[in-house]
């Protein structure tokens, strides 16, 4: 960025307006966050240095009177905020509140990524997740407060939650929320709607992206599969998509959540089936993943999509 302080400094002693110069720079010392300043850090600055600041404090005073103005600052967005650089007085730059607040939600955008998934996931959030006379959902919301706290304290593998439980009991909608958690944290969560994911794999082939796509999942700090479950795969799906993800997530220690409508030992059932009949051993190598990798939950309840009270 421009040093605007020595522009206005050398501009005016070219003007010849040296008088004027110092008058100007007489009111900035004297602005009281300017003395402030100045007097939080008497032991660093020197007299000599403190003439040689005197550009970058007329700086800092006009651009946050200007800004206190509703005036076109310098920096559009930023507010002045005065440091010291080699003992003398500098001005740098910070976010205001609103471009901080923008940064923060495309940072968050980036932490938590939802994938063929509806919208509102988005705005899930725990404290909204309703429990009341539903002991699953209940019991449920405690598991998740439980990871959210183990997973923070960092205190080694905290596997994640395998949700089991019939249709619009609150299942995607608790994932959600579990995302928003980690995300705000800056935590990289991907919410995958298992179904469409598969789809999107047999359709990698074509392009040769199987690979890319499937190390962007299975390295990602937290993945959540959707809907495991809900629908026949392939046994190229069930051993080289799914058995690689988890088998890398599992060696690495990366917390993964599951929401199906099956158990974990009727999901087992569903996935020993295939075109060549049942294989029983593939599917206990797969449960055996998803069992190191997350905890079953029962979540029950009402239907809340006949509720009107939130989204599922």
């Amino acid at each position: 960025m421009k040093n605007m302080g020595e522009g206005i400094q050398q501009e005016m002693k070219r003007m010849n307006v040296t008088a004027k110069y110092e008058e100007l720079i007489g009111d900035s010392i004297n602005d009281s966050e300017v003395k402030q300043f100045l007097s939080d850090h008497k032991d660093e600055i020197d007299s000599e240095n403190l003439q040689r600041s005197a550009a970058r404090i007329y700086e800092f005073v006009q651009e946050k009177r200007k800004i206190a103005a509703g005036k076109e600052s310098f920096a559009r967005g930023y507010l002045p905020k005065l440091i010291i650089n080699n003992r003398t007085v500098d001005v740098t730059y910070v976010p205001d509140q609103k471009t901080q607040q923008k940064v923060e939600q495309n940072q968050f955008k980036r932490n938590f990524e939802l994938v063929d998934l509806p919208s509102y996931i988005r705005d899930a959030e725990l404290t909204d997740y309703p429990t009341r006379n539903a002991s699953g959902r209940a019991q449920a919301f405690t598991a998740a407060s439980k990871f959210l706290t183990a997973y923070k304290s960092n205190n080694g593998f905290a596997p994640g939650l395998f949700l089991a439980g019939n249709f619009g009991v609150g299942k995607t909608y608790l994932l959600g929320a579990i995302a928003n958690e980690l995300a705000r944290d800056g935590v990289d969560v991907k919410l995958v709607h298992f179904p469409s994911f598969a789809g999107t794999m047999k359709g990698a082939i074509s392009d040769n992206s199987v690979l890319t796509r499937l190390d962007k999942f299975k390295k990602t700090s937290v993945l959540m599969l959707d809907d495991i479950g809900a629908d026949s795969v392939s046994d190229w799906i069930r051993d080289e998509v799914l058995g690689v993800i988890l088998q890398y997530r599992m060696e690495e220690q990366l917390p993964t959540f599951f929401s199906s409508n099956f158990s974990m030992q009727d999901l087992e059932n569903h996935l020993s089936m295939s075109k060549k009949g049942e294989e029983p051993i593939k599917a206990q190598r797969i449960m055996e993943r998803i069992k190191f990798l997350s905890r079953e939950v029962i979540v029950s309840g009402e239907n809340q999509r006949h509720q009107n009270q939130i989204e599922y």
